[in-house]
């Protein structure tokens, strides 16, 4: 079956068990903590900066004559969970993870975040594996193949956020957690985002990361409101 995989991304694995990494959801590894399974949180990490280098530099070199603050905007959109988990979905991803019975039952192989996550994770590997020229490969067939010119598709509110208050110096976001309810399978999360300690912005969702996301596009539309007309 992973063998399907590859054969979808146009990558074959030289060490395949970072692809097997790559699809391995947090769930999955702690209900088989004592085989000493790891996760694709790590390879999430990774392949989000991997990914973002990417965009960026083929935003700079492909649109010289576009400002800053657009390009930041443009690859915000290109790098979000939206634009992830669609791609996900064209390479059926979701039926290739390794999720705990939680998450199976939950519906977790067609939830945006997980998918997301997991795309990242596999571009992670292919970098690991072959290096940027691998990463690119992928980027190229899936990231690239639709920039949002003249209209954002998503928005990756946290990167967004995160690069126009660094605009000046000594801007702190921070992100707390305040509310959590519902079972395992099926939690909802609120979340507030503080600058400088105030509070700017608050969301809620299916996922911490996508109440973070709520909670920044909030912050985006006090703040900066020019940047989401």
């Amino acid at each position: 079956m992973i063998k399907d995989l590859e054969t979808a991304i146009g990558y074959h694995f030289h060490n395949i068990s970072l692809l097997q990494n790559a699809l391995t959801h947090s769930s999955y590894a702690n209900e088989r903590w004592h085989n000493g399974l790891l996760s694709n949180e790590r390879l999430e990490f990774l392949g989000d900066s991997v990914l973002g280098m990417l965009v960026a530099e083929y935003l700079y070199r492909n649109f010289p004559d576009r400002p800053e603050g657009e390009l930041t905007r443009m690859r915000a959109d290109m790098v979000c969970e939206g634009t992830l988990s669609a791609t996900a979905r064209r390479i059926d991803l979701g039926k290739h993870l390794l999720l705990g019975h939680g998450e199976e039952q939950g519906g977790g192989r067609s939830r945006d975040s997980i998918l997301a996550d997991a795309m990242e994770s596999v571009i992670a590997a292919c970098f690991l594996d072959g290096g940027l020229e691998a990463a690119l490969q992928i980027v190229k067939k899936f990231i690239l193949v639709e920039v949002p010119v003249s209209k954002l598709h998503n928005v990756d509110y946290k990167t967004l956020l995160q690069e126009l208050v660094q605009q000046k110096k000594n801007q702190t976001l921070t992100y707390a957690l305040i509310g959590e309810s519902g079972p395992d399978h099926d939690k909802h999360f609120d979340v507030s985002v503080s600058l400088n300690g105030t509070v700017v912005g608050t969301g809620s969702g299916s996922s911490k990361k996508r109440a973070e996301q709520m909670a920044a596009c909030s912050a985006v539309e006090n703040l900066f409101p020019d940047c989401v007309k």
